[in-house]
């Protein structure tokens, strides 16, 4: 199904943009389409993202984003979605929990039985039948069928040399190093293709490695889930940053054993999110100390080498981080993030889209840090509540 792109409805963006954007998605299966919709509400309120960087199904976000002209990308979006929801019919089901959670289970069910279109499928032959060594003996599905998915979805040369930079990471089988993909690294720009974006979202034992080069990955998952550190590690001047999580590291004390199986997800796959940025904004705290000396310094101090090159440590600008976290509905267990029914995927993005509405509720805190300069996280720790932590 080909969606074709519709008129551009966009509002006066509602916050003073620094000249780097970043918008940075988590890996989560099914729950990635409430990342398409937190996209959709920030293109329509005019908030130009110039740096993508995901995980797993983040990095095929990501990708579709940074691989199609802005007029385009939604489209794109909703044409993946589309067709990696379209396995089970779209019924409309009653606002009842009970319902819902049978419906649930059923269309996780669904997938594990028959895969998902357009992404993966499930093999003929169990792994015991199969060649050692084999994809087939190390994974329960092909993930074949997400190449055409896509190609059909992402132009490779626009993604490559266009205007927005892409980063994904992934995860070395036989090393365990953590590896990252950049159209703009600092050590050389890597030209990105179907196999970096399927390497990114290769989770084990379910899907199979993917070899590039000569290396065999995995899930970057596995590592981190977040693609956090690597852009702030690569920080160079001032930036706005919309960090959108799809498993939050803070929940309810589980009551059932469904609630187990979705509570240990949230806490394996929320990657410390708030423990990394409350680490960064600490090192921007002694950063802006350093500078401070430094200033202090008699001229011939500051032209010393030392001083100079310690200056290029700390002068990374601001950073101002803006978490979008996913919410679990009552009804969602820990299949949450491989049931791609149709209702639930619509049910995601637009919760996406209301993440952002709560969050410029109170932009005029954000514009007020990027207008001073100043460094801080946005936690959207509920939704009436709008958490500032300052540098």
């Amino acid at each position: 199904m080909d969606i074709q792109p519709k008129p551009l409805r966009r509002a006066r963006t509602p916050l003073p943009l620094p000249r780097e954007v970043a918008l940075l998605l988590q890996g989560g299966g099914a729950l990635g389409s409430f990342q398409s919709g937190v996209y959709e509400r920030l293109d329509e309120l005019g908030v130009d993202v110039s740096w993508v960087a995901g995980i797993s199904i983040g990095a095929v976000n990501a990708a579709i984003i940074a691989g199609n002209p802005p007029h385009r990308r939604i489209s794109r979006l909703k044409k993946f979605w589309y067709t990696v929801s379209g396995g089970m019919p779209n019924i409309l089901l009653p606002d009842i929990d009970h319902i819902r959670e049978i419906a649930h289970l059923a269309a996780a069910g669904t997938v594990a039985t028959f895969g998902v279109p357009g992404m993966f499928r499930p093999r003929l032959w169990p792994a015991t039948m199969m060649p050692e060594g084999s994809a087939g003996a190390i994974s329960f599905y092909d993930s074949a069928p997400l190449k055409d998915t896509l190609d059909a979805c992402i132009d490779w040369d626009l993604l490559n040399d266009g205007p927005v930079r892409l980063s994904v990471g992934a995860v070395d089988v036989e090393t365990g190093n953590f590896a990252y993909w950049d159209t703009r690294g600092p050590g050389g720009n890597t030209r990105i293709d179907a196999r970096h974006i399927m390497a990114s979202g290769a989770l084990p034992p379910g899907l199979p490695p993917v070899e590039i080069d000569g290396r065999w990955y995995w899930d970057g998952g596995i590592v981190s889930n977040t693609p956090l550190a690597h852009v702030l590690d690569h920080q160079t001047e001032d930036m706005l940053v919309f960090q959108v999580d799809l498993f939050p590291a803070e929940g309810p004390m589980p009551r059932q054993m469904t609630d187990v199986y979705s509570r240990t997800k949230d806490i394996q796959y929320s990657s410390r999110t708030r423990q990394v940025t409350d680490q960064y904004l600490r090192l921007r705290r002694e950063h802006g100390t350093i500078r401070a000396l430094l200033d202090k310094l008699p001229e011939e101090l500051r032209n010393d080498a030392d001083a100079q090159q310690l200056r290029q440590y700390v002068e990374t600008g601001s950073i101002n981080i803006v978490h979008l976290i996913y919410r679990s509905r009552n009804w969602e267990s820990g299949a949450k993030d491989f049931e791609f029914s149709r209702a639930t995927m619509l049910d995601h993005w637009s919760q996406g889209r209301d993440a952002v509405e709560e969050v410029m509720h109170k932009g005029d805190l954000i514009a007020r840090n990027i207008l001073d300069g100043k460094s801080a996280t946005f936690d959207l720790d509920r939704p009436d509540h709008l958490k500032e932590k300052k540098a």
